[in-house]
């Protein structure tokens, strides 16, 4: 066949007929944008026709352009399949192993009553299904009765649809980082473009999202639009993008706040004339024409790897909308390093709002401008692996010296120690980027010293070792965790000199625990001493 599938896309349609064969058989997979979704399904309709018993199956969508895509890679994967189309005048079922069907025309009755011998449905950007005229159409083909249905979308989030109320599984899910490490997908950089006079706390929210209309007059009361404009030529004057906007005012009066700085740009939005609009966006392809801005059609089905710049100038609290909206810059091309993310802000906002950090499932921390989604994920993903060693080789160091019958000590800095006498202590010094430790000793006569045998060891055995040189050097009750001194009052000398040293001596301690306040100030203050005397 043309178009061999990519390894997670054979998973993907695995995981699938996987799941079929337990007791659901609504699933929905969910790929970024760019990941290849139509490929997919249109694997899974080709391999699922030999075991559907001589039924068919049906691909719903609910735009003109993801209808023309479906049947289009259909036909790729397989020249000789079948494929019809069912979409408003046009009503080509009859013999088609494989219908391609705009749900908008499939809500009409008699329509829908007319294609028969359904054993496969599959929903392209399924986050719409719980829609009611989905739900309709879904059940009147069988979803709810057995028959092996499919969802597709790059996001599972939005407030009307998700897996709860249509989909019984997620089944199998690629993460936006995955396919950028593996190429499949170009790494984004984010910049913002701060726009000090954009009042985004007078904008209501509806429906879980910033009210188009309220932040369309926000965005042109503010001079954003000539803000997106400068921004664009300052960071992205040789790059094609897609500006994201929310009203149809907002998409015409940035294209010509574009064309004004000398940017060719066009809009296109919903109720644009078909022509028009394809002329527009063939215009794009062409290279003519070098920034589309958009009221919002663009965020599904629009495919146009070449676009290396997208601007966001629609604000959102739905992550989901913003993987649409960014995912239109994500496909590689030839040339093409890398995808620039302009965000539009204001200077401050109530609401939260997604960001870069928002494309992927994975918890990464802030992003910082300048610099990738794949550099800040790889560089909190280390963060999070020296935490977790640290937090585990200090787990294991309390559990050691809290059960010694040794007194050991630790410094604010965090060296253990011993402390032998006034003027002599042990401890314990790390190697770097290791887990071995070597012993130190430290006189006031002669500052710190390495013994004989300088071994890195592990741990327990370093601790092992250091305490039998304690025990030899230094009087036991001096170094016993349980000796009797230790409970007593603090004296009159530990008292003073813990005002000299500054230390605040908490109520009810005892002799011990000044002495040991005591300790870990010298000792603490000595080794930063020695520590800065090296640097």
């Amino acid at each position: 066949m043309p178009f061999t599938p990519r390894p997670y896309q054979i998973d993907a349609i695995k995981a699938l007929r996987d799941g079929w064969t337990t007791e659901k058989n609504r699933l929905a997979i969910v790929l970024p944008t760019g990941a290849g979704k139509t490929v997919v399904f249109s694997h899974l309709a080709h391999q699922m026709l030999d075991n559907l018993g001589g039924r068919r199956a049906l691909v719903i969508a609910h735009r003109e352009e993801l209808i023309e895509q479906a049947a289009s890679k259909l036909l790729a994967v397989d020249p000789m399949l079948r494929v019809g189309i069912v979409k408003a005048a046009r009503d080509d079922h009859h013999d088609a192993e494989v219908i391609v069907a705009s749900v908008q025309t499939l809500a009409v009755p008699r329509r829908r009553e007319a294609i028969r011998d359904i054993g496969l449905i599959i929903v392209d950007e399924c986050h719409h299904a719980a829609a009611p005229t989905y739900m309709e159409v879904l059940r009147h083909f069988g979803a709810w009765d057995g028959v092996p249905t499919a969802g597709f979308t790059a996001t599972m989030t939005r407030t009307d649809g998700g897996l709860a109320e249509v989909w019984q599984d997620v089944v199998f899910r690629m993460d936006i980082l995955d396919m950028i490490s593996d190429g499949y997908l170009c790494d984004v950089r984010g910049k913002a473009i701060t726009v000090d006079t954009l009042d985004l706390n007078k904008v209501k929210t509806r429906g879980g999202d910033l009210v188009d209309g309220q932040l369309g007059k926000a965005l042109e009361d503010s001079g954003a639009l000539d803000a997106i404009a400068k921004a664009y030529t300052q960071h992205a004057s040789d790059r094609p993008g897609v500006v994201f906007t929310p009203t149809v005012a907002t998409a015409q009066g940035a294209a010509a706040a574009l064309r004004a700085v000398g940017i060719e740009a066009a809009p296109v939005w919903g109720d644009m004339g078909r022509d028009q609009r394809r002329a527009t966006l063939a215009r794009y392809e062409a290279g003519e024409v070098q920034v589309l801005t958009n009221c919002m059609v663009l965020t599904e089905g629009f495919d146009a790897p070449h676009t290396s710049c997208v601007v966001v100038a629609r604000p959102t609290k739905s992550p989901g909308l913003y993987v649409q909206m960014v995912g239109r810059g994500l496909r590689p091309a030839p040339g093409k390093s890398d995808a620039l993310l302009l965000d539009v802000m204001g200077a401050a906002s109530r609401h939260r709002l997604a960001s870069m950090v928002d494309l992927t499932a994975r918890e990464i921390g802030e992003a910082e401008e300048g610099r990738s989604l794949r550099e800040v994920a790889e560089e909190h993903a280390a963060t999070e692996q020296r935490r977790a060693l640290a937090a585990q080789i200090s787990a294991e160091e309390i559990n050691l010296f809290g059960t010694s019958a040794i007194r050991w000590l630790r410094t604010p800095e965090g060296t253990w120690f011993i402390r032998l006498t006034g003027a002599m202590f042990l401890f314990l010094a790390r190697d770097p980027g290791t887990r071995l430790y070597r012993m130190r000793r430290w006189t006031e006569a002669h500052g710190v010293h390495s013994p004989r045998e300088d071994v890195a060891r592990p741990l327990p055995e370093a601790l092992a070792w250091l305490e039998q040189q304690a025990q030899v050097l230094a009087p036991g009750a001096f170094v016993s965790r349980q000796a009797r001194w230790r409970l007593g009052q603090p004296s009159p000398k530990q008292l003073g000199l813990c005002r000299r040293l500054g230390l605040a001596v908490p109520r009810g301690s005892t002799a011990g625990d000044v002495a040991d306040l005591i300790d870990q100030a010298r000792v603490g203050s000595v080794l930063g001493s020695l520590l800065a005397t090296a640097a």
